[in-house]
Parts: structure tokens; sequence; C-alpha cells
């Protein structure tokens, strides 16, 4: 049984090679840009330009600020969306290359958050600009998926139906 579930996981991994490089980079760079954000602004935010400043904010809540305090329950929420994902991921491939790329980005900062709200008790945000909430590179990964998803529905090309 062991043996059968390594070769299993063995192939998977062979197969989705490109998919766990994404999931590696994008969790790299979420975790390297926090730190950084935690390093080097919590006493100033950086102005890159007039409408994007680097400002350190400590999110306890989901996005544009609802649930705020909330973590345990946000933490659940990450399991149940990343659970889905991975139990779902045969069938969500099959749905094409939109749909499999928008998982994978979401998996990614769903891992990427879910990790702040384990270790810190929130999630750090620092990319701000200025009339939207501030954000992070997780969060970025989720969005970018999320509309990838949205763009596959629009694109989706129905079956045509069997006139009788």
């Amino acid at each position: 049984m062991v043996r059968k579930s390594w070769q299993t996981l063995k192939k998977w991994t062979a197969e989705n090679t490109p998919v766990l490089w994404v999931v590696a980079f994008v969790l790299a760079a979420d975790r390297i840009s926090k730190v950084l954000a935690q390093v080097f602004l919590t006493e100033n935010p950086i102005v890159v330009f007039p409408f994007f400043h680097l400002r350190y904010v400590e999110n306890t809540g989901a996005a544009f600020g609802s649930f705020q305090g909330a973590n345990g329950l946000l933490i659940v929420v990450m399991l149940v969306i990343i659970g889905y994902i991975i139990h779902s991921w045969k069938d969500l491939c099959a749905q094409g290359n939109l749909v499999k790329w928008g998982s994978v980005l979401i998996l990614a900062g769903a891992f990427g958050n879910l990790y702040d709200r384990i270790t810190l008790g929130y999630v750090v945000d620092f990319l701000d600009f200025l009339v939207w909430p501030v954000f992070n590179v997780a969060d970025s990964a989720i969005t970018i998926g999320g509309a990838l998803f949205v763009i596959s529905l629009i694109f989706h090309k129905k079956p045509k139906r069997e006139e009788k």
C-alpha cells in the first residue's frame, strides 16, 4: 500500500512539475516580500509613486476589511478551499488550462496567507494603491487565479445540442 501510494505521488509529481514550480515561486515571493515588509516598512511607508505606496499593515480580516478578528474562521475557510482544490484536482484540470492555472494560483495564494494566519495571527499586507485596500503577493495570486476562472467561464464553449 505504501509502495503504491509512493508510486502514485512520484507519477503525479513528474506530471505536474510546472505546477509545483509555480506554487513554490508564488510562496517564495510572498514570504520574502512579507519579511521585507516587516523589516523595512513597520516604521514608515515608502512612497513609490504618488498613487502607490509600500505600507505595512497587519490584516486580521479578509478582503476589503471584512471579518476583522475572525482569524480562526478564516483559517478554516482557507483549509476548505485548499482541500477542495487538492481533492478536485483532476476535475479542475479537465476544465482546461485557465481553470487549472487559476486553481494553482488560488492554491498558492491560500497557502501563503494561511501561513501568516497560523504563525502570526494576521496576514501581512503592504501594497497600497491608496484607492484600494492594502494587499500582498498571495492576494494578487488569488485575484489573478479568480480572474482566470471568470475568463474560462466567458470563453467556455458549450457542447452543441443534438437536434432531434
